[in-house]
């Protein structure tokens, strides 16, 4: 492929629900533009995007695929994105790095869950957009009705650039008021199209879209909207210039009528992406940090600049290790080229660079400012990384991924495959920061944390293919805390012991009390005339500190206590630390269990956010989590809950609210604070703890 300028790309990726037809259009695309031979399809499972086993046993996208294609000298980069939530991870990093958020609807249904949350991340990224309804060959197509949709749901900007002369199984035809003329297609597979007259029965329809494309165009700047009333028309330069504008300024998002599986209008989308999308140039660049100063200053996409790009995804392939998918943000990058990872001040040199289509590769000497590509066998750099040249330390802020929503702790169901298990893991962050690992030392578990079910259930699929180790999926354990209500001023513990020789001697006394939420723990020394020697009170402390670390009552950590050491005595010869230490573990539980003990539970704020219509049964659900209502804020068509909700209550949450919402709710929790848990409640967990002391004990 010849070389291309930063003005000659266009980054566009593909969003949407799942079902909408990314990868098909994708597919259609790359035929289209001669890139491909053949016209793959899902259910053959042979698609130049969905290439993994798992995504052709499913059906669906799993992972984001990089693709690309020549049209009308422009290089045209596609990122074809997975329509499922339980992917959005991928979904923003495509947006991180594209210059026009291309949306999926299709024709019958509308907008949709996925088409909504797309839709937030196109504003969260303030990307310029476009939409593709899709489908427009089913049967129960009503194109109108979705453009309605989109406008109210999506973006009040949507404008018509081609729509159907026919819809359902009839559909062969568009009209593009751009050039105000109708493009008939024949069977996709003979890539031929007839250029003829807008017939007659649509005319008026075709100006009256005209009229809105260029009445929309005219409110891109002042200077057009003058034209506009002096004249009452834009001149076709005026409007060519005023396309991209609108792009950019998002008050222009051109609405496309197609069908990915008939081939129907793909040439007339690939010509105005070719002409009027936002190239990187049209972009203006990237505000970035320096990496010393932390600075802001501006990263403009020129080929001649210092070199800066950006590790969007990495992906991990069997004989081929890790491939780093990437976007030049400025200069020229080559294989052999020395740069800096400013994220851990180590150097890197490019290997290998590839374009990619799928996981078809394709070597090239060199890849400009504004283009996207691929390296292997970088050392140590991973997605969200920026590398730079040693004369320009810069650092690209980073994918803000989604916080995850479901939590789950790994079971191995064979001893000795923990660190093949930790390997793994390690790699499926890697390739998915959505999906998070970790290991808690407080409840002995390692919880992964995602997007949802199928990403979780995913990741143990792939451990099993790939490290050949299996693990079940089991609820984590809550990390309770233990506390005191009440308070003792003098409990003593006398530890001795005689066996013939040295002995052992420590006594204490110690008064108890609690303190308020969140002080955590208070050691005071109150000895007075050396009834404990000195040397002895650290191991005092250190007895008390690990008897609070495994608990008294449930096996969980104690909190907010003061401990005060007022008396005591001990043996010229037997006293020792370990007598100290063991003394002061035996009183502290003593006082413990005088001090009316409880638990506290780690309770959660989380932000539901739903349609209308579902807002009732959300907020009965929460109740019956024993939840409770912080307030409400309304946003558009949805509301935004605001409840405390005990972590216990919240395993499998995501799973029930999509099942209440029709997919349509979501939300986001994060720790905050700790509560005393009810009375059956903190039974039923001593009783659970003190069962299994019992059968470690036999």
């Amino acid at each position: 492929m010849k070389e291309f300028g930063p003005e000659s790309i266009r980054n566009i990726t593909f969003i949407g629900h799942g079902g909408s037809g990314k990868t098909s259009l994708s597919e259609i695309l790359l035929f289209t533009a001669g890139e491909t031979n053949r016209i793959g399809t899902i259910s053959e499972g042979n698609t130049v995007s969905d290439y993994s086993p798992n995504e052709i046993e499913k059906q669906i996208s799993i992972s984001s695929s990089l693709l690309h294609l020549e049209w009308k000298n422009k290089k045209i980069n596609i990122i074809d994105t997975p329509g499922y939530s339980d992917f959005i991870g991928d979904v923003k990093s495509a947006m991180k790095v594209a210059d026009t958020a291309v949306m999926l609807l299709k024709a019958a249904e509308g907008v949709e869950v996925g088409s909504e949350m797309a839709g937030r991340f196109v504003d969260e990224f303030a990307l310029p957009s476009a939409i593709i309804i899709n489908k427009v060959d089913n049967e129960h197509s009503d194109f109108e009705a979705t453009i309605q949709k989109a406008k109210d749901r999506l973006t009040s900007g949507a404008t018509i650039v081609t729509f159907p002369i026919k819809q359902g199984i009839n559909f062969d035809t568009v009209v593009d008021v751009t050039k105000m003329k109708a493009f008939q297609y024949g069977d996709a597979a003979s890539k031929t199209i007839n250029e003829i007259d807008i017939p007659a029965d649509v005319k008026d329809q075709a100006d009256a879209y005209r009229l809105e494309l260029i009445e929309k165009v005219a409110e891109t700047n002042e200077e057009l909207m003058n034209k506009y009333f002096e004249e009452g028309n834009l001149s076709e330069a005026d409007l060519e210039k005023g396309l991209t504008l609108g792009m950019l300024n998002r008050n222009f998002t051109p609405v496309f009528a197609v069908s990915a599986t008939k081939g129907v209008g793909m040439n007339n989308f690939l010509d105005f992406v070719s002409s009027y999308f936002p190239s990187p140039l049209d972009r203006g660049g990237e505000e970035v940090e320096l990496a010393e100063k932390k600075d802001k200053v501006s990263v403009k996409p020129d080929p001649n600049g210092e070199p800066v790009m950006f590790i969007f995804k990495t992906i991990s392939e069997q004989h081929v290790g890790e491939l780093s998918l990437f976007k030049v943000y400025s200069g020229t990058v080559s294989p052999g080229l020395d740069l800096m990872n400013e994220n851990n001040n180590k150097s890197e040199r490019l290997s290998q660079l590839s374009i990619l289509n799928g996981h078809s590769r394709k070597e090239v000497s060199s890849l400009c400012a504004g283009d996207l590509g691929a390296v292997v066998k970088l050392k140590d750099t991973h997605t969200n990384n920026t590398l730079a040249s040693k004369n320009f330390g810069v650092v690209i802020s980073p994918i803000k991924f989604p916080d995850p929503v479901i939590r789950a702790a790994i079971l191995p169901k064979a001893k000795g495959d923990e660190d093949k298990i930790a390997t793994g893991l390690h790699t499926l962050h890697e390739e998915d920061p959505s999906f998070s690992v970790q290991f808690d030392p407080e409840i002995s578990q390692t919880v992964v944390a995602g997007q949802g079910e199928l990403q979780l259930a995913l990741a143990v699929k792939r451990l099993k293919e790939r490290y050949k180790v299996d693990v079940d999926l089991i609820e984590p354990k809550i990390p309770f805390r233990e506390t005191i209500k009440g308070r003792v001023d003098d409990v003593d513990f006398k530890h001795k012991k005689q066996s013939g020789g040295r002995g052992q001697y420590g006594h204490v006394h110690f008064k108890m009390e609690p303190l308020s939420r969140g002080t955590g723990f208070e050691f005071v020394n109150a000895i007075v005339g050396g009834v404990v020697p000195g040397r002895f009170i650290p191991a005092v402390e250190k007895g008390i500190i690990e008897t609070m670390s495994k608990g008294v009552i449930s096996g969980n950590k104690v909190v907010d206590v003061r401990v005060t050491l007022h008396f005591g005595s001990y043996h010229d010869v037997d006293s020792d630390e370990m007598s100290f230490k063991i003394a002061a573990s035996q009183c502290f539980r003593k006082a413990f269990n005088e001090c009316k003990p409880c638990l506290l539970e780690p309770i959660y704020e989380i932000e539901v956010i739903v349609p209308d219509e579902y807002m009732g049964d959300v907020m009965g659900d929460i109740s019956s989590r024993r939840g409770k209502i912080l307030g409400m804020d309304s946003d558009g068509l949805y509301q935004i809950i605001k409840a405390n909700v005990p972590l216990a209550e919240l395993h499998k949450y995501s799973s029930q609210l999509r099942s209440l919402t029709q997919g349509r709710g979501s939300h986001k929790a994060k720790f905050s604070f700790y509560e005393e848990v009810p009375k059956e409640v903190e039974q039923k967990v001593i009783d659970e703890y003190n069962k299994a002391r019992e059968e470690e004990n036999k």
